[in-house]
């Protein structure tokens, strides 16, 4: 008898990789997102800036600190796992050796200038000892992220969603305990226990799925794999190197300008919906890659074209939809997170605009970037895409969060339409 979903077909694989992901997920950042207004009504307006500054901090240097290492081994072990089993183990060796050695280096780093970097950068020298206290985060999602990438190549989507739900609920009681012993600084030790947790939860899982697919972890031997790294982590980090650093440099923008940590609270509470909305295409993509470089590598171009282009508009139609939703919501939205915020609703709709398009970019650009190993074309569309940033950024934050909120949806819109043509003409 036929089945819908026959066993190891192109559609079974999308739906199993679709309802984990989307289960885990969910859950995880439904919690993290509650956990974040209970922080926001605690902190306040300035506070709620200050923790978004930190975040914004060590986005950009866990950029240097993961070296692009992630999705290194999600291609890889996705296109040789079942052809060249020993490269396999050689490479998820590599990423995880080379992931704990980066991930230290910036972690030391940050520490060590943690206190200029507060006072001459940020303008609030007291942010020093919780950026020493965010180190943790550093070092730990640079191999938290090797580690995923790898899971997610043996495309063990059920593993990666149960370790995402419960990472999340070891997150919320430390991070609303932490909130309420020590405010700021309480909230990033929460963060950073979580991440630990995360860690081990990761280490034991890989171990598991090497086991199953006949893998060694082969350290000794990893070096031989070193070429990959140039080909594909160098062009992948410095893509990724100046999307941090360049959001960073945006944010300093704005905390910079007069009442500038109220108006980057404003801006990262309505930022945190944005990135609420970013969780479809990343748990689409993070499925879908591995899938695609399997049926990138065994030369099945129809399979290939069919399964992407499917793929594209179903995300975009969930997308819309749940803009819509919130959109319809913002003024709720934003009061849930105290008197403060009232009146900045228009913030968040502008941030779902803004994050509409870099939804769209991101499925059709990364995806086929990352696939098909373009990753210095990558390098090349994340220049345009960080100058024109700066650009509207430099003449706009002046307005507020409202001006760089605005610096994002233009900067996205023209992005967007840029990376349509390029796939268009690469993939058709």
């Amino acid at each position: 008898r036929q089945t819908y979903l026959p066993a190891g077909s192109l559609r079974e694989r999308f739906a199993k990789g679709a309802f984990w992901s989307l289960a885990g997920t969910i859950i995880s950042r439904g919690l993290n997102l509650v956990a974040s207004i209970i922080v926001a009504r605690f902190l306040g307006k300035v506070g709620f800036g200050e923790l978004g500054m930190l975040q914004s901090t060590v986005g950009m240097f866990g950029i240097f600190a993961g070296l692009g290492l992630g999705m290194t081994a999600t291609k890889y072990v996705a296109e040789f796992r079942e052809k060249d089993k020993p490269k396999t183990g050689r490479i998820i060796a590599l990423s995880s050796q080379v992931a704990f050695i980066t991930g230290g280096l910036t972690t030391l780093v940050l520490v060590i200038i943690a206190p200029w970097l507060a006072t001459h950068t940020l303008s609030a020298s007291h942010l020093a000892n919780p950026l020493r206290i965010a180190g943790g985060l550093l070092f730990f999602g640079a191999i938290n992220g090797a580690q995923t990438g790898a899971l997610a190549g043996f495309e063990a989507f059920k593993t990666i969603a149960q370790i995402n739900l419960i990472a999340g609920l070891i997150s919320f009681p430390l991070v609303v305990v932490g909130v309420h012993i020590g405010g700021l600084n309480g909230v990033v030790w929460g963060l950073v226990i979580s991440m630990v947790f995360n860690y081990l939860l990761n280490h034991f899982a890989i171990k598991k799925e090497c086991g199953k697919n006949g893998i060694i972890v082969d350290y000794q031997k990893c070096i031989l794999e070193f070429s990959v790294l140039w080909k594909f982590s160098v062009p992948a980090f410095l893509s990724s190197a100046m999307v941090g650093p360049v959001t960073w440099l945006c944010n300093t923008m704005l905390v910079n300008q007069p009442n500038g940590y109220a108006e980057m609270g404003i801006f990262n509470a309505a930022n945190q919906w944005g990135n609420v909305l970013l969780f479809l295409p990343g748990i689409f993509i993070n499925f879908s890659i591995p899938i695609l470089s399997n049926l990138y590598s065994n030369d099945e171009s129809n399979l290939f074209k069919k399964f992407f282009w499917r793929n594209f508009y179903f995300i975009i139609s969930l997308f819309i939809f749940f803009s819509f939703i919130i959109i319809l919501f913002s003024k709720q939205i934003i009061n849930f997170y105290g008197k403060e915020f009232k009146g900045s609703h228009t913030i968040l709709i502008i941030i779902i605009f803004s994050t509409l398009f870099n939804c769209i970019s991101s499925i059709l650009g990364y995806q086929i970037f990352t696939v098909t190993g373009k990753m210095w074309s990558r390098f090349f569309f994340n220049n345009f895409w960080a100058l024109t940033l700066m650009l509207f950024a430099f003449f706009l934050v002046r307005y507020g969060a409202l001006g760089l909120s605005l610096s994002f949806l233009f900067t996205y819109f023209l992005y967007t339409i840029l990376i349509f043509f390029f796939v268009r003409k690469s993939i058709v």
